[in-house]
């Protein structure tokens, strides 16, 4: 059966040790962190990637130095405005997903303008995950009959994702850390040690490589397996 979607979601991690090893501020890291998003974002695609969700700001990022939580956010409202433009050229959808309650008025309005601007983008889906947690995500939907529509609303998205197929986490942690714990269920999981400034369209196309090699039985057995009786 032909896969119709291919989500890929990415844990964004290590800028700020990326920054630390040269002897840079942290938010010269954020700054070569954004870099690498337009690169993703411009070679997903052409791995026949149609939703890409990236991890940008945990809610529990807020526990962070104030400067540093300032200038996360406006450099996001810097790519915001200069990428919304690019993603319509490029019929890429862009979506942010996550709390907006405690985003700035200012902020809010960047998003909501983006949204419309790539709204009848169609070649791919491009979220973003800004005051995201995915604990707070089902514990807002829980009680709803319909729970992934119900977690769509909970993050302004406008529809339901698909679940993930393939979750890569830079930075050489390995946990989830709270980040689309429902869609993610049966995800393939991908840990590299790169810093995220680092990432290339290189590394994607090895991670979806591996990606590809893997089975994925969502719990039934292959044709081979069963023949064999194990």
């Amino acid at each position: 059966m032909v896969q119709s979607t291919f989500h890929v979601a990415i844990i964004m991690d290590g800028n700020g040790r990326w920054a630390a090893e040269r002897g840079l501020p942290r938010t010269r890291g954020h700054e070569a962190g954004a870099d690498a998003v337009e690169r993703t974002v411009q070679a997903a695609p052409t791995h026949g990637i149609t939703d890409l969700t990236l991890f940008a700001f945990s809610s529990d990022n807020w526990q962070r130095p104030k400067h540093e939580v300032e200038a996360l956010m406006r450099l996001f409202h810097s790519y915001l405005l200069r990428q919304s433009g690019r993603c319509r050229e490029n019929g890429i959808a862009l979506r942010v997903i996550g709390r907006r309650d405690r985003l700035s008025p200012a902020l809010v309005e960047a998003i909501e303008v983006a949204e419309r601007r790539t709204a009848g983008g169609s070649r791919m889906t491009l979220r973003i995950a800004v005051d995201y947690s995915a604990r707070w995500s089902l514990a807002h939907a829980a009680g709803s009959s319909d729970l992934r529509a119900a977690i769509a609303r909970a993050n302004h998205d406008a529809t339901p994702m698909p679940d993930v197929d393939l979750l890569i986490r830079t930075g050489r942690e390995q946990r989830l850390s709270d980040f689309l714990l429902w869609e993610s269920s049966y995800a393939e999981l991908h840990f590299t040690a790169t810093m995220w400034p680092d990432f290339t369209a290189d590394e994607l196309a090895r991670a979806v490589a591996v990606f590809r090699s893997r089975s994925r039985r969502f719990g039934h057995v292959d044709a081979v397996e069963a023949a064999h009786g194990s």
